[in-house]
């Protein structure tokens, strides 16, 4: 088996619910949301709106929603 494919950090456009917007990531076609509980799988191919974060952006905005920005490394593979 090879290794998984790398990961892109997306922001989901802001709601008033998520000001901030949600924190996305995008492995192949496969796009999941972090909930509180973790990585949820929400589908396939990048949401209308959403834009793209570097790993470093992605780390800020875990900082600003008080996340520890290591689960950034625990995207699931599948």
């Amino acid at each position: 088996m090879g290794q998984p494919e790398p990961v892109r950090y997306l922001r989901s456009e802001p709601t008033m619910a998520f000001p901030r917007g949600r924190l996305l990531a995008q492995r192949g076609e496969r796009i999941f949301l972090l909930a509180t509980d973790g990585w949820i799988r929400t589908g396939r191919g990048r949401p209308p709106g959403a834009s793209r974060l570097s790993r470093k952006q992605a780390e800020t905005w875990c900082a600003e929603e008080d996340l520890d920005a290591a689960l950034l490394d625990d995207v699931p593979a599948y």
